[in-house]
């Protein structure tokens, strides 16, 4: 058993520390600072924080902090397999999918780190024999599409990493080994709209449901399954399985196979587990997956070291609490200027959002600071003609996080009035971190910039799998350690579950008072 103990933050003298200095003052931001104001993260990665409000006393306070709440050990533990999701007893293992930095972690004498590469083993040989026709649909067609049916991480992992990664797939010269779709909310729209888009002979169904109980997602599977039906079609040949070991789904006789995860998965940190490597194997192929896992594995990696100048990751989550906790910043904009990361600040809001949106420490009792901030986003150069007005100009101080590369994964582009488009891209986000911080002053209060508006900026040259899967488990990291901070567990999502228990009293015709009248303002009651 570990040694480690945990505290809340306002009880770490070093919070008091860091508390009492002033942000720096970002409107000064200089050449030589942006220079000077970076640190590697992983997978050909940069962080770079010169428009950050934090200065090298800041820094030498987030060593203090990091010393004090002990977030190495607590990371070691962590990968050792210590109960870490303390409301539901469970240790947290997503870092073992991607390989071993810690010693073996067994449960009830099964080798873990062992069964995840077995089960990764086992679908990358079955998406080979789909890509190789050896396995076929009902009515002997090859697969050319794969759907993917979840909700939640179940959804948001896998098809922000599959949308990320398609334009570089066809512009190495080849189409996809299949094409990906989703299938997510409950709203019959959703499945219709895919259904509408595809040749049901000609489709690899994957069902996500690590309980095999999750109501939208089986609700969505026996609607796919009527849309589909067809002469001499069985839907059992067409659909895989991605479930735990105990779940009614793992031993159904009614699909092609079954791939497995477990409790000490997540769901919003699955995208690396079956969960995303079904789906992303098939579209890709394993080899694709496998430099995903690579990536996330090195940024895993380089989240080890004790030194918050050499962290980038512990480094971003301290900026990130500082900005919270001392400044008072309640919200955060995830900025990708990369088309191919359109659906990644969704998975970061679950992700984020789901982890440290608490309000009770370890031991269940109330804290007396705030927690996770709220997170929102979208790719540049679009947000910046929708809500960065806000961002610039309006009363509320939201500290950004841009994302940017070098190079597009397109190997077409086009020059116009002297750039390419990516070269104005990039000038727009160079321009945008800028404008943020320093601001403008004009005698018209209308075209007035105070500035003032901190950011960070995680910059490569391309974004390769590699690359993906350092950014997915950055972000992944960030969100462990600043729980660490504030002392909360980042792993169960109790807040999700009133509403499905409220649910199932409106449906089962239980429900009454104000609960009643909603469900019949919409019409629930009349067809129940």
């Amino acid at each position: 058993m570990s040694s480690v103990t945990y505290k809340n933050l306002t009880e770490c003298e070093s919070f008091k520390a860091l508390a009492s200095l002033p942000p720096f003052d970002v409107t000064a931001v200089s050449a030589e600072r942006v220079r000077d104001y970076q640190v590697a993260l992983a997978a050909g990665l940069t962080y770079s924080y010169g428009a950050a409000p934090v200065e090298e006393s800041h820094i030498a306070a987030f060593e203090e902090l990091a010393a004090e709440q002990l977030l190495i050990s607590k990371y070691e533990a962590l990968l050792s397999g210590e109960v870490m999701n303390t409301g539901e007893r469970r240790m947290v293992l997503h870092h073992l999918l991607r390989g071993q930095l810690g010693g073996t972690v067994e449960f009830n004498g099964v080798d873990l780190g062992a069964f995840y590469r077995e089960q990764a083993a086992r679908f990358s040989e079955f998406a080979r024999r789909v890509h190789a026709g050896e396995v076929t649909g009902s009515t002997g067609k090859r697969f050319r599409n794969v759907v993917q049916i979840g909700i939640g991480g179940s959804d948001l992992g896998p098809r922000a990493l599959y949308l990320a990664l398609l334009e570089l797939v066809a512009a190495g010269g080849k189409a996809p080994a299949m094409d990906a779709y989703f299938v997510s909310n409950v709203d019959p729209d959703d499945a219709a709209a895919v259904m509408r888009r595809i040749n049901p002979e000609e489709t690899l169904f994957v069902l996500v449901s690590k309980s095999g109980t999750t109501q939208e997602t089986l609700t969505n599977e026996r609607f796919v399954a009527s849309l589909a039906a067809g002469p001499g079609f069985d839907v059992g040949k067409h659909m895989v399985a991605v479930t735990s070991q105990t779940s009614p789904l793992a031993s159904s006789k009614g699909y092609l196979d079954a791939f497995f995860i477990d409790d000490f998965i997540g769901g919003r940190y699955s995208a690396t587990s079956a969960v995303g490597g079904v789906v992303l194997s098939l579209a890709f192929g394993a080899e694709v997956f496998s430099e995903i896992l690579s990536g996330a594995h090195e940024a895993d990696s380089a989240a080890m070291n004790g030194s918050v100048r050499e962290n980038a990751t512990m480094l971003d989550a301290m900026i990130g609490l500082y900005e919270r906790n001392v400044l008072g910043y309640a919200t955060t904009a995830v900025l990708p200027y990369s088309q191919a990361l359109h659906r990644f600040p969704a998975h970061l809001q679950q992700l984020d959002m789901e982890s440290n949106g608490k309000s009770v420490n370890r031991s269940g009792r109330p804290v007396a600071y705030e927690t996770g901030p709220i997170v929102f986003g979208e790719p540049g150069t679009n947000g910046q003609h929708s809500f960065y007005q806000l961002l610039h100009q309006g009363t509320t101080i939201v500290p950004l996080q841009f994302v940017g590369f070098r190079a597009s994964q397109a190997e077409r582009d086009i020059e116009v009035d002297g750039s390419t488009s990516q070269v104005k891209l990039n000038a727009n986000l160079a321009a945008q971190i800028v404008a943020f911080a320093a601001g403008k002053e004009d005698s018209n209060p209308n075209k007035n910039f105070t500035g003032g508006r901190p950011s960070t900026l995680i910059h490569g040259d391309r974004l390769t799998p590699r690359a993906l899967g350092a950014l997915l488990a950055h972000f992944e990291n960030k969100v462990m350690f600043q729980g660490f901070l504030w002392n909360i567990n980042s792993f169960d999502q109790e807040g999700v579950q009133l509403g499905k228990v409220l649910t199932r009293q409106v449906l089962s015709g239980k429900s009454e008072g104000a609960l009643l009248e909603y469900a019949k303002l919409l019409g629930v009651h009349d067809s129940i």
